[in-house]
């Protein structure tokens, strides 16, 4: 097969597929509005983010037998049209949920002990200890959506910290064991001290998180979200955060990012999570390290190849 990449990934990728005997033809300058001039001819695309694979792109390339998203979420990939023309979309979690599992709990404990605000206030001169007294995490409850790859990833990182960790997820059943309880969404609601957001950007999910769905807490609580941005609805979250119901937030990802994840201009709810001093903004970076960058690419290469063997069986 002939593959096109049009975004930056490890060089371990095309190598693994060249010394299967496919071409990989890597172009990751190439602009988006150019991809579907150069995509005729290519039977696998691969890519991050770059371009929005939809119905016309995917009918405009009949060849097409492969898409490959080096990364968790396909939300930019219209899947279920690809899959009923016969093509094969696949993605590469499994290379980044290290990262994500540790940048979750970085948040977390950066978000209980007020290091940001903290650290921010030293480098304007101002030595507040008292104001900065926090909270441990241990003897919490973490309550986590979505017990995929990340989900799982954070349950594990966890398990030295004396929490106790509750998991739902609607898809899947039985993963209970020594370190997380498989529990209701109800029991979320009921127990949660700190919740954590692990769940694909779907039509299901968007906006999962809005005010009818934060006020079923029993309990105030902290929001984690290093899933996808509008996931959450940010004027809720902003309205309860003002109340005192969500004690604090630290959000990798904002609803207020393009396809590419590039942030668009801000609005008034992203300056006051910009100025807020009990939350955290990362820029959707939870799954961005040296590490991941080698890992996703080398899993995609061997998805891909083992997909490619089965196809042929």
């Amino acid at each position: 097969m002939k593959f096109l990449v049009i975004d930056k990934v490890h060089e371990i990728l095309c190598r693994l597929l060249r010394e299967a005997g496919h071409e990989c033809d890597y172009m990751p300058d190439i602009e988006s509005d150019e991809v579907k001039d150069v995509l005729p001819g290519y039977q696998g695309l691969i890519l991050r983010s770059k371009v929005i694979v939809d119905k016309a792109l995917i009918d405009g390339n009949p060849q097409l037998r492969l898409i490959g998203r080096v990364g968790s979420g396909m939300e930019n990939i219209d899947v279920e049209h690809a899959r009923n023309k016969g093509i094969i979309c696949l993605n590469s979690p499994e290379g980044n949920r290290d990262s994500v599992g540790e940048h979750t709990v970085a948040l977390m404990l950066s978000l209980l002990h007020n290091v940001c605000i903290s650290h921010s206030q030293i480098k304007q001169g101002q030595w507040l200890r008292e104001e900065n007294r926090g909270f441990e995490l241990m003897g919490k409850v973490v309550g986590i959506i979505g017990y995929g790859n990340m989900g799982s990833a954070v349950a594990g990182r966890l398990r030295s910290f004396g929490v106790t960790v509750i998991a739902y997820d609607k898809y899947k059943t039985g993963f209970g064991n020594d370190y997380v309880q498989e529990v209701s969404l109800d029991q979320i609601f009921e127990h949660t001290d700190i919740l954590t957001l692990h769940v694909p950007l779907t039509q299901e999910t968007h906006y999962m998180v809005d005010a009818r769905f934060i006020k079923r807490f029993r309990k105030r609580f902290y929001l984690i979200n290093t899933s996808r941005g509008q996931v959450v609805k940010t004027s809720d979250l902003v309205k309860f955060l003002k109340k005192g119901k969500i004690y604090g937030a630290a959000l990798d990802v904002l609803e207020y990012e393009k396809h590419n994840f590039e942030l668009q201009a801000d609005s008034p709810d992203v300056t006051y999570l910009r100025t807020a001093p009990n939350v955290i903004l990362t820029p959707h970076i939870a799954g961005l390290t040296r590490q991941s960058f080698y890992k996703l690419s080398e899993v995609m290469a061997n998805k891909i190849l083992k997909a490619l063997s089965q196809d042929k069986q």
